[in-house]
């Protein structure tokens, strides 16, 4: 068997490092990879945008599978082009790709179809948001790009005075390019932030193991947005009750919307959420799998993930049962490039990879590297790293995540000394003690799981509305 994955970060060092311990020993390439992929797959010079080279390179290579890591050649199509030559591809066509390629299109579909999330207004002009967000009163304002914006295209402002800079940054100096011929504002939401992914091939549904990342740039929350500074899984304030919430009110009517629209999605869905005192409310959707969450899943996944990638790219998810997941604790800690989220320095040597993976349970997964003739591994990116650790609970997890962090060197380096720590500050979020479980490889427990949350898909008529649908199994029963 061979498999194609298509990018060059960490989530794809992450997914090559899983797909090479399948049992079905696949033969891997990787599009255009980095020094860590090059240790598991062959990397081929084709860049991830190249939608007319990936085609042509997956003629040639005729592999039996095509996982597509990033969001831009999924918004661009490649998917589709792929699927006219007959390759299974793991990610969604163009259509179901703008919802995340368009923040505007995506709150269009939450509207329609009544899944929660916060109220909002579009604008394409930047007089006529300026104008209304001096006329707020409540405060703070989040602004996004309509666009791909690298994770960077949401602002979150707390007077009329940011709030327009924001604006004129993104609409009228075009910071980030033509992401910002849109905005949308929001009302900002109180509560704790989490990361929900669903693998689905439009029938069925997979819920994996929820994962919490830090966007923000500094400690407790603070700076610019990222593309991600760490993240741990599982997350101890998701509880088993908020989880069968965000299942029923988010995740099966997000798969009724697709079919409503006419979308035929097979891939990830990647939901983040807010959870509020008023229930989960979508911040946003993604359609691949997020960096560096994909690094804490692949860990904390014992079953073989080749299997659900293929049959999810044939519309067979159905016949797959539920992961296994590892019970303990994974933390990935970002290294981070000098200048990030701005202008990073790059071509720094990185040296101690090797003593930060002697540390136990350790794992270093590339994403912003590079390598030079002489073999040397340098810095060409603003997230660098990911240092990941399992433990038996988040602090040991924390301890030899951050121990490795500290072997590895290079100039410019660092990272944030909070992961996983931000549910300790919030009392009264303990998870509630997890019942007993059936193996997860049972299949009377998978064939319960699928067809209670199919039951529900299937259901004629609109999405159900908050409060209405059949509470349901989760992932991790």
């Amino acid at each position: 068997m061979k498999v194609l994955v298509v990018g060059s970060g960490g989530r794809e060092h992450a997914l090559c490092w899983k797909l090479a311990q399948s049992p079905l020993a696949p033969e891997l390439l990787c599009a255009p990879g980095n020094p860590g992929t090059a240790r598991l797959a062959r990397n081929v010079p084709v860049q991830a945008n190249d939608v007319p080279g990936l085609v042509d390179l997956a003629r040639r290579e005729k592999p039996d599978l095509v996982v597509v890591g990033p969001e831009d050649p999924l918004v661009a199509g490649l998917a589709d082009k792929l699927r006219t030559h007959g390759i299974a591809v793991f990610g969604p066509g163009a259509k179901g790709a703008r919802l995340e390629g368009s923040k505007v299109f995506a709150k269009e579909v939450l509207e329609r179809h009544r899944i929660p999330c916060a109220q909002d207004r579009v604008f394409d002009r930047s007089g006529t948001a300026k104008s209304y967000l001096e006329n707020c009163t409540q405060w703070p304002q989040v602004i996004k790009a309509d666009g791909l914006a690298g994770g960077k295209g949401v602002v979150i402002c707390h007077d009329p005075k940011s709030a327009c800079q924001a604006v004129d940054m993104i609409m009228e100096q075009k910071a980030l390019g033509s992401a910002g011929t849109k905005i949308v504002v929001e009302e900002f939401l109180q509560g704790e932030e989490a990361s929900v992914l669903a693998i689905t091939d439009g029938e069925t549904i997979l819920i994996l193991e929820p994962v919490q990342d830090h966007k923000q740039v500094g400690e407790g929350d603070t700076g610019p947005n990222t593309g991600g500074m760490g993240v741990y899984s599982p997350v101890a304030s998701l509880n088993r009750r908020l989880q069968r919430q965000i299942e029923q009110h988010v995740l099966v009517p997000t798969l009724h919307a697709l079919r409503h629209e006419e979308i035929e999605f097979r891939g990830m869905l990647f939901v983040g959420l807010m959870m509020t005192d008023n229930g989960p409310r979508v911040l946003e959707y993604n359609v691949r799998f997020g960096d560096p969450e994909c690094q804490a899943l692949v860990r904390r996944m014992k079953s073989d993930l080749l299997p659900i990638l293929l049959a999810t790219a044939k519309g067979e998810l159905s016949k797959i049962e539920p992961p296994e997941w590892d019970e303990r604790v994974c933390v990935g800690v970002v290294a981070a490039a000098e200048g990030y989220p701005g202008t990073v320095r790059k071509g720094d040597a990185i040296e101690g990879l090797d003593a930060a993976e002697a540390h136990e349970d350790v794992v270093v997964f590339h994403a912003g590297t590079s390598s030079d003739k002489s073999g040397r591994v340098l810095t060409s990116g603003g997230r660098v790293l990911c240092v990941s650790a399992l433990g038996a609970d988040l602090n040991a997890a924390r301890e030899r995540a951050y121990a490795g962090y500290d072997e590895v060197r290079y100039a410019g380096k660092f990272c944030r000394r909070d992961i996983g720590t931000r549910h300790q500050s919030k009392p009264g979020t303990e998870p509630e003690e997890r019942p007993h479980r059936r193996p997860a490889r049972d299949p009377r427990a998978a064939e319960a799981m699928r067809a209670r949350i199919e039951r529900r898909i299937k259901a004629a008529g609109k999405p159900p509305a908050p409060g209405s649908a059949e509470p349901g199994p989760t992932a991790a029963e």
